[in-house]
């Protein structure tokens, strides 16, 4: 594996590259303090197993447990502000002739850094639906008060058909988004840039877009603080905070100023 001092070719790589595509996972928000759902829980929420609560069947048994859970997280996503990692990627789309951003975050802390195109693979927190016609339910606009660890908390009714509004995110067991799935792979299968930046790189089948860019002959690099069982299958693997190494790579490729 190259160490961190090849990044000379990264950044030459990046300057030359045509068609870039930057997949991002839980360590990029966790960077602005949102906790990724397999984190530790916090409060009265440490007796729940979040992967347990991310489910259709959870929701079916318990639905205002499921529903409270997803408001304690939006409303930390609402307070959470976006970092160097979510402004440096927005910056790079201004500078590449075609980049694409794959998320498997459900927040918009990418949206609110600036990136006017993105694919959520995983849905978003911020677009509910009605779980039976699948009409977009509208939040209300503002920050409301964060509710207790463990609130309960009924989900609201469609007006169009009284259904039961569910939160937009894919839970287990569920499909990803056709359309943006569709979008990931066309990028991927014709990108000569690939950045995998705060995931793992282990859950399917967003995980298999490394191997789509490695068939497809693009330079892959991936960006963690920590050592992953899929280091060796990446051209590169930096160690870093998403933030820095983003914004480094930024500044240098282009000669802007580093902010972080």
């Amino acid at each position: 594996m190259p160490a961190v001092s090849l990044s000379d070719q990264i950044v030459r790589v990046l300057r030359e590259a045509q068609r870039v595509v930057v997949l991002t996972g839980a360590g990029v928000s966790a960077e602005s303090g949102v906790p990724s759902f397999r984190d530790k829980q916090t409060g009265l929420w440490e007796k729940f197993d979040a992967a347990e609560l991310a489910t259709p069947s959870a929701f079916h048994r318990d639905p205002a447990l499921v529903w409270g859970w997803y408001e304690w997280r939006r409303m930390l996503v609402l307070r959470a502000e976006p970092n160097p990692a979510h402004r440096a990627i927005a910056v790079m789309a201004e500078h590449v002739p075609r980049l694409t951003l794959i998320t498997q975050n459900v927040d918009d802390l990418h949206e609110r850094a600036g990136s006017r195109q993105l694919l959520h693979l995983h849905g978003e927190l911020a677009r509910p639906y009605c779980e039976s016609c699948r009409q977009p339910y509208g939040l209300p606009v503002g920050i409301p008060q964060l509710p207790a660890h463990g609130t309960r908390i009924q989900p609201p009714r469609c007006a169009a058909c009284g259904g039961r509004v569910r939160p937009g995110v894919v839970w287990f067991g569920e499909s990803l988004p056709d359309r943006e799935w569709l979008a990931a792979v066309e990028a991927t299968q014709h990108c000569d840039l690939f950045l995998s930046v705060g995931t793992s790189s282990l859950v399917q089948p967003a995980a298999g877009l490394m191997h789509m860019a490695t068939r497809a002959a693009a330079v892959t690099v991936q960006i963690n603080p920590n050592p992953t069982d899929v280091d060796h299958l990446f051209a590169y693997a930096v160690r870093g905070r998403a933030g820095a190494v983003l914004a480094a790579l930024v500044s240098q490729t282009w000669n802007l100023p580093y902010a972080n």
